[in-house]
């Protein structure tokens, strides 16, 4: 991807997470860029076109990241011997990963407050929020255990423990000041849960 593609991209989501999708128009994009709205065009071809240009780039992170870690880029059904032989401790380091990815790396972090902002003002955007935030998550985590465990019964009821303290954390890491301490929380939560399953 060229600079100033990539440039436009970051842009245009810096502001989407701050203002909302809806508010902010390609006009807007152009004119914090310094550029004008034809020079964009010749990149995006509107802004439905930059949006899902994000959302690509996040679908490819998450399957990248996934496959970093070691962890199933797919679903249950279609690697179900994956999931089985993912170990704990892949689960534990990918966890604690995933918060610093969705917190710390801009792109990502940017991504999600987005969707916080837009869940209630779109169904595309809730549904968005629901994959990559909650229900995706917790469901992925529901396999993970499953498979592990062999009770697929208590599977759900286990993501839920485990995923539940993560989510909430977001919302401390985004609002306080001792960020470091909210890591060690979130760490100690992983190593409490984990030594559950082993």
């Amino acid at each position: 991807m060229s600079d100033t593609k990539e440039n436009i991209l970051i842009t245009a989501l810096r502001l989407f997470a701050k203002d909302g999708y809806e508010a902010v128009s390609v006009s807007r994009i152009s004119g914090e860029l310094g550029m004008t709205k034809g020079a964009l065009y010749k990149h995006y071809k509107n802004k439905r076109d930059i949006f899902d240009s994000i959302v690509e780039r996040m679908t490819q992170m998450d399957y990248e990241r996934a496959k970093e870690y070691e962890m199933p880029e797919g679903t249950i059904a279609e690697m179900e011997e994956k999931y089985k032989r993912t170990s704990i401790e892949k689960i534990k380091i990918y966890s604690e990963e995933q918060f610093l990815y969705w917190t710390e790396d801009e792109f990502s972090s940017l991504f999600r407050r987005m969707l916080t902002l837009e869940q209630y003002r779109s169904e595309e955007m809730r549904q968005l929020y629901q994959n990559y935030l909650a229900g995706g998550p917790v469901n992925y985590m529901a396999d993970l255990f499953g498979s592990i465990t062999g009770d697929k019964e208590s599977a759900m009821q286990l993501a839920l423990e485990f995923y539940s303290p993560m989510y909430i954390m977001y919302s401390l890491y985004d609002g306080g000041t001792d960020k470091e301490e909210i890591k060690r929380l979130l760490h100690e939560h992983i190593e409490r849960f984990a030594a559950r399953l082993i």
